[in-house]
């Protein structure tokens, strides 16, 4: 063939290929491979056109050939580390993408594309490096800016990725995951209003874009707008039902409507189950020793100044070491004292943050516990698919999720006999439950907590009543309620705290949400977070008595009222979410704070505030009743609990010596 006709050829092809023609381009590519097998541009594009098309084994073959014909071109190597890349060959496209910034070092296209194979193989930190090469030497490369936000939003938090998110929409407006990205940072950042026009504006061009879904969910989700959050994890589902994290995010928040059954959200939970045990599991190797020292590991994001780990600490604090070598695994980006305090106690931390599912396992199947704790259950950041592929031989949930998970492989749930009553509560689990102590809760007061102060009635104020729960919880019954309770106290006023309540705009919309259950807007104040924890409880000396949620319950929020001298009237219900507060209360004596209907709980928080001797009485004395009850036995928790454990494990080592047949049993 005259070098004149070749060229024609694969000018040809490549006519087609920048047109979009595909096909025509490849019958041309194939021509001029079969006339001139030694061209190194006809192998390298006929490699990129496959790519292109996902024929990816094919692709492969081309590149590698035209790799052989040009060893020197970072262009070709960056695309077949790309292709390596596709098929799940991180380690391949690794060493594929080095090559060619080690040939053309300025290929920001390779940086960027390098930092992807390093992070898929959790390696975050080069993975970083190998991102801001490719913005130094291409600052207005959008991707780049795109993958260096998702990264930094796993290693260091969402905050500081929102920059990253910011400058990659700018220069991409029409990403609509770039989008779907900067909203998701905005709202895990705590700007929840800012983050909703960037998911708007996704949705409205792709109203199936699963993360723009699921993010607006959780803004909606925390706004207290419940009904439209489940609506989007519904419909996110609805295109993926594989979706596991929105089948989590659904089922946490189903948990706070008042007209949920528990028929039906078992049933969400058990179907979320089955999803999850489509996932292939591996052998485990423990030996079924009943009198060994176990390994006890504690999965959770929340290892931090957080709820669970106030709960967790105390705990951790008193269980024999003799009997346990505990492991921690910790799943968030926040890294804290409180975090700091809990590796002091272990004989193993792991910091799990930003790493694949197949890392952790790998890394927890490496250490091989026999018994593996869950904290976190439906919230965010689990990890529940990996429970679902059994990690260790005795598997259990405990303190985070106020409901069962759904799985199988979900051995036990330790919880206590008033928030799950036998025979009651046990039809509603996957789970065999544990009910191992008085009330299922260790509290270890922080030391930052000021002194109790005076009810402000006291002062002249008006008597206060006060509620500092996630106002997710407060839904329309609720506010009723506490209508009716202000129409009963004359001159009452309602006080209420949480995240985002401070927000001119949020406000706005509750005012006119308080008027139609029956609340005048002008007899209830919204306060917003406070800068820290001692502020935080300090707020308790502006409440007479605090109000609980239902039919989901406080649990840091009532013991840290019950703590600062509050009573806390609560409603129970059918559930255990529903439940909490009657087993605190119960837990220090103070059953008679313990509604039977919600008539009952507003005489009782009526007469609790109009009782003036009574109140002074109890601010007084209610630090004694809490440290003289089993909510501070801290030591006997931590030996009810690792009783429990032992207990659990004996089980599974006696199943193990039964036939194979009656073990499955």
């Amino acid at each position: 063939m005259s070098a004149d006709k070749f060229q024609g050829l694969l000018q040809t092809a490549v006519g087609h290929h920048r047109g979009g023609r595909l096909a025509d381009a490849e019958k041309f590519y194939a021509r001029v491979r079969a006339r001139v097998p030694g061209n190194f541009d006809a192998f390298h594009l006929s490699g990129l056109l496959a790519y292109q098309q996902g024929r990816l084994p094919e692709a492969g073959a081309l590149l590698r050939r035209a790799l052989e014909l040009n060893p020197r071109s970072g262009l070709c190597a960056m695309r077949l580390g790309l292709v390596c890349l596709a098929s799940g060959e991180a380690g391949l496209a690794e060493k594929h993408l080095r090559t060619a910034v080690e040939r053309e070092p300025g290929l920001a296209e390779a940086w960027c594309h390098l930092g992807a194979a390093l992070r898929a193989l959790n390696h975050p930190q080069e993975a970083q490096v190998a991102y801001a090469q490719a913005i130094a030497l291409k600052p207005d490369y959008g991707e780049a800016h795109d993958r260096l936000g998702a990264l930094i939003s796993e290693v260091a938090g969402f905050a500081a990725a929102v920059p990253h998110f910011r400058r990659a929409v700018e220069l991409q407006p029409g990403n609509l995951s770039g989008c779907a990205n900067l909203g998701v940072a905005l709202a895990q950042a705590g700007a929840a209003a800012e983050a909703l026009p960037y998911f708007d504006r996704v949705l409205a061009v792709e109203p199936g874009h699963a993360l723009a879904l699921t993010g607006r969910a959780l803004v909606r989700q925390e706004q207290g707008r419940v009904a439209e959050a489940i609506a989007d994890y519904t419909a996110a589902l609805e295109r993926n039902p594989r979706n596991l994290e929105a089948h989590s995010g659904r089922l946490l928040a189903r948990h706070y409507l008042d007209e949920m059954s528990r028929e039906d959200l078992f049933a969400d939970h058990t179907a979320y189950g089955t999803v999850a045990a489509q996932l292939p599991s591996a052998p485990l190797t423990n030996p079924p020793d009943e009198e060994r020292r176990l390994r006890l590991a504690f999965l959770s994001p929340d290892l931090r100044a957080h709820s669970v780990a106030y709960f967790l600490e105390p705990l951790l604090a008193h269980l024999d070491p003799a009997r346990f070598e505990i492991f921690l695994y910790h799943d968030h980006p926040q890294v804290d004292g409180m975090s700091r305090r809990l590796q002091a106690r272990a004989a193993q931390w792991r910091h799990f943050t930003g790493q694949s599912h197949a890392a952790v396992e790998a890394a927890i199947r490496a250490d091989a516990p026999d018994v593996l704790v869950d904290l976190a259950g439906h919230t965010g950041l689990n990890r529940l698919p990996l429970f679902a592929r059994r990690l260790a031989p005795v598997q259990l949930s405990y303190l985070g999720y106020p409901n069962t998970t759904g799985l199988r492989a979900m051995d036990y749930r330790f919880v206590d006999g008033i928030t799950d009553p036998t025979g009651d509560a046990d039809a509603f689990h996957t789970e065999q439950l544990v009910r191992f102590a008085p009330t299922a809760w260790s509290y270890a007061p922080p030391a930052e907590a000021p002194a109790v102060a005076e009810p402000p009635s006291f002062a002249g104020a008006a008597v206060t009543f006060g509620c500092f729960n996630n106002f997710s919880k407060v839904n329309d019954t609720t506010l009723k309620a506490w209508s009716r309770l202000l129409a009963t106290v004359p001159g009452s006023r309602l006080l209420l705290k949480g995240l985002g309540l401070a927000d001119p705009a949020r406000a706005a919309s509750l005012q006119a949400r308080f008027v139609a259950c029956g609340l005048d807007p002008l007899r209830v104040e919204l306060l917003g977070r406070t800068s820290g924890l001692a502020a935080h409880l300090a707020l308790y000396g502006r409440v007479d008595v605090a109000l609980d949620t239902f039919p989901y319950h406080g649990t840091t929020t009532t013991c840290e009222a019950l703590w600062m001298g509050c009573p806390v009237v609560t409603l129970p219900g059918d559930r255990h979410v529903a439940r909490v507060g009657a087993s605190l209360l119960n837990a220090i004596g103070r059953q008679e704070w313990i509604g039977r209907d919600w008539q009952d709980y507003v005489r009782i928080a009526a007469e609790l505030a109009q009782d003036r001797p009574r109140l002074a009485r109890e601010r007084a004395g209610l630090r004694d009743a809490m440290r003289a009850s089993p909510l501070m036995d801290h030591a006997g928790q931590g030996q009810r609990f690792g009783d429990a454990v032992r207990v659990c494990w004996s089980a599974w080592c006696a199943r193990q010596a039964l036939p194979a047949t009656e073990a499955a049993i």
